[in-house]
C-alpha cells in the first residue's frame, strides 16, 4: 500500500485529487471507479448557500477601484515556492520522526494523530496568509483582478466549514489504516510513508486556490515584472 500511495502525490483537480484517491485506497473494500469523486462533487454543490450566493453576486458587481502600486508576479510566485518548500520539508521531517521514541512506541496511533493534526494546522495558517497576500497583489492590478480577488475571498469564507470537516476526517481514516497495518504486522515505517504521502497530497489540494490566484496574477502583471 505505501509504495502505491507514495507514487500518487501529483497535482490534480479537486474531485480527482491525490488525497481523495489515497484515502479511498485505504478503505476496507475497493471503491468503484469514480465513486469517491462523484460523491465529493455531489456534496460540493450543497456547500454554497443562498447567503453566500448573494455575497458572490455583490463581489462580481463591485464597482471598479483605482489600482494601487503594481504587484509583481515574480515576487508572489517566489513566496509561494518558499512557503510550499517549508511545508513539504516539515511534513517529511515530522512524518519520519513520529513514533520512534520509546514513549511513543507504546502509545498506539496517538502520536501519529498529533503529528497529522499539527501539520494540518500549520498548512492552514501558512496558506491562509499566502492566499491573502496573493489576493492583495491582485487588487493592485486593477478592477477586473480586484473582482476576482473579492470572489475568491467570498468563496474561501463560504467553504471554510466544509473544508474543515473534510480535512478533519483525514486522521480518522489514517487511524483505521494504522490499525489494519498493525493487524497485518506491517512495520511502522510503512505507515510513516503513508502518513507522509497523505499529508503531501493534502498540501497539494490546499495549494490549488493559491495556484489559481497566481495564474490570474501572472496574466495581469506587465511583462517586465514576470
Amino acid at each position: 500500500m505505501n509504495r502505491t500511495m507514495a507514487q500518487h502525490t501529483g497535482r490534480a483537480g479537486l474531485t480527482g485529487s491525490a488525497l481523495v484517491r489515497l484515502l479511498a485506497g485505504m478503505g476496507d473494500a475497493p471503491q468503484r471507479a469514480g465513486e469517491p469523486c462523484a460523491a465529493f462533487a455531489d456534496g460540493l454543490v450543497q456547500w454554497v448557500g443562498w447567503t453566500d450566493a448573494i455575497a458572490l453576486s455583490a463581489a462580481l458587481e463591485r464597482p471598479a477601484t483605482a489600482a494601487g502600486p503594481q504587484a509583481c508576479y515574480t515576487d508572489e510566485h517566489a513566496e509561494y515556492e518558499r512557503v510550499r518548500a517549508t511545508l513539504v520539508q516539515a511534513i517529511g521531517r515530522e512524518a519520519q520522526a513520529v513514533g520512534r521514541s520509546p514513549l511513543e512506541a507504546g502509545m498506539g496511533f496517538a502520536p501519529y494523530r498529533q503529528c497529522c493534526v499539527a501539520r494540518q494546522q500549520a498548512m492552514g495558517v501558512a496558506l491562509a496568509a499566502l492566499r491573502e497576500r496573493v489576493r492583495a497583489a491582485l487588487v493592485a492590478c486593477g478592477p477586473d483582478a480586484a473582482r476576482l480577488a473579492a470572489v475568491d475571498a467570498v468563496l474561501a469564507q463560504a467553504l471554510v466549514v466544509q473544508e474543515q470537516r473534510v480535512f478533519a476526517a483525514v486522521p480518522a481514516r489514517l487511524e483505521k489504516h494504522f490499525q489494519r497495518l498493525c493487524a497485518a504486522e506491517a512495520g511502522p515505517d510503512a505507515f510513516r510513508a503513508d502518513l507522509q504521502a497523505v499529508l503531501l497530497a493534502e498540501l497539494e489540494l490546499r495549494l490549488q486556490p493559491v495556484e489559481g490566484l497566481l495564474e490570474a496574477l501572472r496574466r495581469h502583471t506587465p511583462s517586465g515584472c514576470t
